[in-house]
């Protein structure tokens, strides 16, 4: 990266930006994206496609011939060829990771795969068109080929093979040179088209608004256009006419209940009673008679009889969550009423027939727990007739987005407030985060950060987090016009001096204090401040080092 950085510089006085002597532009993000939905609304998607490609070719080529002269001025090739997918991160358009690359400059053969994150070009259609079922980087589709066609010297073209426009959680492009993909359809995209001059030989219509129709939200509750989110929800649809048993299995806070709940609001008891029980936050000498009721006089303290949650949810459904925490007497009678559907009361004679849907939720992995004996397998196999794995929220990066407007509009009409949404570092900090507690963490993060929010402004990063997130290191502009790393790029650069010169900790800590008590005028005070130290610390460190302190 470093060899980049030395190559870009800034001029404030000339409003010049540099990129050795190319000069480059900063734009904002946003006016390419309404530049890019002109072009769609007014050309058509098939020839604003080939124009952001072309456009894109154009502009990797200028780079690709740059990254040509590093490589004849000794860069190694590969260090060369990567020198484009890093000024595409520079450029703020997306980031580059490779997976695979085979280059033979001799026989000029070439073979390349890389991953994309935070690829613009699908922020921009996703917020513009919604989620679809083609891939979207077509200027950066564009700017792969042409740059590798220029480093290459003959056609290679890039396919982007997954995208997080349609849903996937990442964007991933395959290359090789253009012959080998025998598909002139496609290869026609890299080739000059007087769009203007032919604009009036078609019907544009509305041909491109019927191809950029957006895939709709499953439902008003759930919110997902993931791969493994629709491969869940597709199975809930399946479920949800039918009375099948099923078992909703995933992580803490993926939102089982949510989709026990979908499914019975979806299905033929849908007027009947949704009875929740949470099995894991009642003591165990009290599970059997909150499910099955107790009949008056059937232990001490039973004064009434009491209907359980299976005669409440007679007719409609019952949810069974965090169902692997039952206790093993539990689970016997629990399997009676799955075989006989019938229960019977604590202290009763006689049974009761109950017509009750079973939806069952865990995040234990039952068969371990049956191996250790804590699961009875008779009932695991009699659950898991319907078994539906929820994906956790790290796998479901496409889905944040939609997810984090859903909690904002909710919890701004809550509070009172009228927000314009995240801002783009905030929601950088949101897609980025591991999220350990999957949905239910987000909707508290988003909860907190609305309620820190200014009313009619922006939720920024800062109100997002309790504690400080770590800040990637950001590029800054440096007194001689580069882009020099800060905060911990910049601690790397002097640690890397200190050890070069072979400076000892002892004397570079005594000629430090020195310099910070001259910047202080002798301030032992305001000298403590700027080493980050207390004044009693820095006082003893003085006098150790037998230097004036004052």
């Amino acid at each position: 990266m470093g060899e980049l950085l030395s190559l870009l510089r800034f001029n404030a006085g000339s409003g010049h930006i540099w990129l050795d002597e190319q000069r480059m532009l900063l734009l904002h993000a946003r006016a390419f994206a309404e530049l890019r939905k002109e072009l769609l609304d007014s050309l058509g998607v098939e020839r604003a496609r080939g124009l952001l490609v072309r456009m894109g070719f154009a502009s990797g080529q200028r780079d690709g011939e740059l990254a040509v002269k590093e490589r004849r001025a000794g860069l190694r090739t590969e260090d060369a060829f990567m020198l484009g997918p890093r000024l595409h991160s520079i450029e703020g358009i997306v980031s580059v990771e490779m997976i695979k690359l085979e280059m033979d400059l001799e026989n000029k053969q070439f073979f390349g795969e890389f991953i994309w994150e935070n690829s613009w070009e699908c922020e921009a259609h996703v917020a513009d068109f919604g989620y679809g079922d083609d891939p979207q980087c077509w200027s950066q589709i564009g700017y792969a080929s042409g740059y590798t066609s220029a480093f290459m010297g003959r056609l290679v073209v890039f396919k982007e093979v997954e995208c997080t426009s349609m849903g996937d959680s990442r964007c991933r492009i395959v290359g090789h040179v253009a012959e080998e993909w025998q598909d002139e359809r496609y290869l026609d995209y890299f080739r000059q088209h007087h769009v203007a001059e032919r604009l009036i030989e078609f019907n544009l219509g509305l041909e491109h608004l019927r191809a950029l129709q957006p895939r709709r939200e499953y439902d008003q509750k759930l919110v997902g256009v993931s791969p493994g989110f629709r491969a869940a929800f597709d199975l809930l649809r399946t479920a949800a006419r039918s009375a099948i048993t099923v078992l909703l299995l995933g992580e803490t806070g993926v939102g089982k209940e949510l989709f026990a709940r979908w499914l019975h609001d979806n299905g033929p008891r849908a007027k009947q009673p949704f009875i929740a029980v949470n099995c894991a936050a009642i003591p165990a000498e009290l599970i059997e008679a909150e499910l099955f009721g107790v009949e008056k006089g059937a232990y001490t303290g039973a004064h009434h009889a009491r209907a359980g949650r299976f005669e409440r949810a007679h007719g409609g459904t019952l949810f069974l969550d965090e169902a692997g925490d039952l206790p093993l007497a539990t689970q016997v009678k629990l399997l009676r009423v799955l075989q006989t559907g019938e229960i019977e009361r604590l202290g009763a004679d006689q049974a009761t027939r109950v017509d009750v849907r079973i939806v069952a939720a865990t995040n234990v992995d039952l068969p371990r727990a049956m191996q250790a004996g804590k699961f009875r397998s008779d009932l695991f196999y009699r659950l898991n007739t319907f078994p539906i794995t929820i994906p956790p929220l790290r796998e479901r990066t496409a889905d944040i987005p939609a997810l984090v407007g859903r909690f904002v509009e909710k919890y701004s009409t809550l509070y009172g407030k009228k927000l314009r949404g995240l801002t783009d570092k905030a929601m950088r900090e949101v897609m980025k985060h591991a999220w350990p507690g999957n949905i239910r963490e987000l909707e508290n993060v988003i909860e907190r950060a609305v309620l820190l929010a200014p009313d009619h402004g922006d939720i920024e990063a800062a109100c997002l987090w309790s504690s400080p997130s770590g800040a990637p290191v950001e590029g800054q502009l440096g007194a001689g016009g580069q882009i020099t790393q800060s905060e911990a790029g910049s601690l790397d650069a002097l640690c890397e001096r200190v050890l070069e010169e072979s400076i000892d900790i002892a004397s570079f800590e005594q000629r430090l204090m020195q310099m910070a008590m001259q910047r202080a005028k002798g301030n032992l005070s305001q000298a403590a401040r700027l080493l980050g130290i207390t004044r009693p610390q820095l006082a003893y460190r003085l006098k150790k080092e037998g230097l004036p302190a004052s």
